[in-house]
């Protein structure tokens, strides 16, 4: 049975008549064509999918839209404001820590809720925050220097 699902969409509000258990990821691609949001292993394992939602990383392969209703949900697409890309974007450009770009999406979005559950985290924490995202590209080291530098920019503004 299709409803009509109500949510805020990278700070606009959006409406969506779908099958309540389908999938965020299918929503978001497909429907609202936010296509930062990428597919990867379609179980909740890789990272690749990655939204905020409420601020918090999610995986939207495995999050139905139903869970949604009525919350704030942030894609790649929403995270510059004004023009001016988001510290932990900006870190990653600078850093190169984006070689094929794939995973790029879901890593920034897992980085910024990291950053803001802990806006100053040690080498080892940003390591084990990010664990559950998987670069097939061997960008580890850069991405963990991109995040550490986004936090020292943040300082005081997480």
């Amino acid at each position: 049975m299709l409803e009509t699902i109500s949510f805020k969409l990278n700070n606009k509000p959006v409406q969506v008549r779908t099958d309540p258990k389908r999938m965020l990821l299918w929503v978001l691609r497909t429907d609202l064509h936010q296509t930062g949001t990428k597919f990867g292993c379609g179980e909740a394992y890789c990272g690749a999918c990655t939204v905020l939602v409420e601020g918090v990383a999610v995986r939207s392969c495995f999050t139905r839209v139903s869970r949604v209703r009525n919350k704030e949900v942030t894609t790649i697409e929403g995270l510059a404001q004004d023009g001016k890309l988001h510290p932990v974007q900006q870190a990653f450009v600078d850093h190169d820590a984006l070689q094929c770009g794939f995973c790029t999406p879901g890593m920034i979005l897992t980085a910024v809720a990291l950053l803001k559950d802990n806006p100053h985290p040690t080498r080892e924490e940003i390591i084990a925050g990010m664990n559950d995202n998987f670069c097939r590209c061997a960008a580890h080291t850069r991405i963990v220097d991109a995040i550490q530098e986004a936090a020292a920019k943040m300082k005081g503004n997480a």
